[in-house]
């Protein structure tokens, strides 16, 4: 049975998906005024670049973004014009998010497309009488294209007309919405991470959604509604204690920052972050099961494939990857092996290539950018290593201590709370104790704190005793107002 945990947090929204109690996505989706894939936005040209045949269009966000001209479909563009475009990939350090005018509008069943009037079909959908169906039955305005999803095999040609309609009716408000504005700004939001669960994990399989928040939930429980999907069962969570954490996700949460994944049969495989690209090895380590030396590596690369493929989802990795298996040299070692990777995607909608080995016997695989990869959200730049290295956010230690103060509070009723955390964190911490104080919820408590060299990043425990009390005392760093 698929499980999907929704939760918000301020302005933070997270997903987890999990089938037979295994963790099969997270998704993570901070509010904020950065443009998100999938957006359209009336914009004005402020520059063209022709020695990189691109324009620089301000939407109204703080950075300008870019659009290659080919992605245009107007015949000339220069500056000054005013366009409609769509966010195609997001902002990523100092490069602005890239656009283009070629809108296209995602239905759960049906996309609407204006770069050509074709009907096109998913490249999963191979039945050649279910298309030809589609093409007699489907009703679309001769303006625009349409694209079958994968989805739509489950649904009746009446239901994608249904939803053709809706999505044109969308279309044409975003049209007169940007033609009488003057200004740039956001036209149309699919309401971001929530559609794109609803569309991509939601069916009239059997499944639950819990959520803790009530705009999610009232939204989902008319959606489902809506399209009859009787056998999804929909929970308002409402416990104190955060909900990732009361289904114990956050600790699968933190382990993805971990670069080495051990395998089943004592392989490994390696995951790095350049500037450029993911780099992904495989090692046979301890993998000596096998007497023939090529069993153990294509038992050692089949499992590697089918790991690299569960971690490239949930670390939600994208761009350029490159993956160093263990060297085999028959072809069809080689043909098995991609094939593995190849099945292993075929159940998402994220676009994603791969291409055959390189006579190095290196395997690359291009993946859509859709949102930011785990570490953005997890890691920051370590002020202890002179910005040389990586540390799990102190926003994200704080949330985390936050909630087992929580978890305390309901078990012991304890006031006064003693917390280890790592040196790392001491300079962030200490230049500002109160704003540390505020963040973990703790205004009302006595606060001890110790800075520590172990490997764990942080405890937390409540302090009953005098005689404890007497011991830490040097350790004492607030003294709230207690509730009496």
């Amino acid at each position: 049975m698929k499980k999907i945990y929704i939760e918000k947090q301020g302005t933070c929204t997270r997903v987890a998906v999990k089938k037979e109690d295994e963790l099969k996505a997270i998704l993570i989706q901070e509010e904020d005024r950065e443009p998100h894939i999938g957006e359209i936005y009336k914009g004005i040209v402020k520059n063209i670049i022709n020695a990189n045949n691109s324009a620089f269009i301000d939407i109204g966000t703080e950075k300008n973004c870019y659009m290659h001209l080919q992605d245009s479909n107007e015949n000339k563009i220069k500056k000054g014009d005013h366009v409609i475009v769509e966010v195609v990939r997001e902002a990523i350090g100092d490069k602005g998010p890239r656009v283009t005018t070629e809108i296209s509008i995602q239905g759960s069943y049906c996309v609407l497309t204006t770069f050509n009037n074709r009907i096109n079909f998913s490249k999963k959908i191979e039945d050649v009488e279910f298309k030809r169906n589609i093409i007699k039955g489907i009703k679309k305005h001769k303006s625009f294209g349409v694209i079958i999803r994968s989805k739509a095999i489950d649904v009746t040609v009446e239901d994608m007309n249904k939803e053709i309609e809706y999505l044109y009716n969308i279309y044409l408000k975003v049209i007169k919405d940007g033609t009488y504005t003057l200004k740039p700004k956001l036209l149309y939001s699919s309401r971001g991470i929530i559609n794109r669960v609803l569309r991509e994990y939601v069916d009239d399989t059997s499944a639950e959604i819990i959520t803790n928040n009530k705009e999610y939930y009232d939204y989902m429980l008319d959606y489902m509604i809506n399209r009859e999907l009787l056998s999804t069962k929909l929970t308002l969570y409402d416990k104190t204690e955060n909900l990732f954490s009361y289904y114990e996700i956050e600790k699968s949460l933190v382990h993805l920052r971990n670069n080495k994944i051990s395998l089943p049969s004592g392989g490994n495989i390696v995951i790095d972050k350049t500037e450029a690209m993911y780099v992904v090895d495989v090692n046979t380590a301890q993998n000596i099961r096998h007497e023939s030396m090529r069993k153990a590596v294509l038992n050692t690369n089949l499992e590697a494939a089918e790991e690299i493929v569960k971690q490239i989802k949930l670390r939600n990795l994208a761009g350029i990857i490159i993956i160093d298996f263990v060297d085999m040299h028959m072809a069809q070692d080689r043909e098995a092996i991609i094939n593995a990777v190849e099945k292993g995607f075929s159940d998402e909608g994220n676009k994603t290539k791969i291409y055959p080995f390189t006579p190095l016997g290196l395997l690359q695989i291009t993946r859509k950018r859709v949102g930011k990869d785990i570490y953005s959200y997890l890691e920051e730049e370590c002020k202890e290593c002179n910005g040389e290295g990586k540390r799990l956010r102190l926003s994200y230690i704080e949330f985390l201590i936050k909630n087992l103060i929580y978890k305390i509070q309901e078990q012991c009723k304890g006031d006064t709370i003693y917390i280890e955390i790592d040196e790392k964190y001491k300079k962030s911490i200490s230049e500002d104790i109160l704003s540390f104080i505020k963040e973990i919820d703790a205004l009302d408590k006595r606060v001890y704190l110790q800075y520590t060299n172990n490997s764990e990043l942080f405890k937390v425990e409540p302090l009953l005793f005098i005689s404890q009390l007497k011991k830490l005392e040097s350790c004492k760093v607030y003294e709230g107002i207690l509730k009496e």
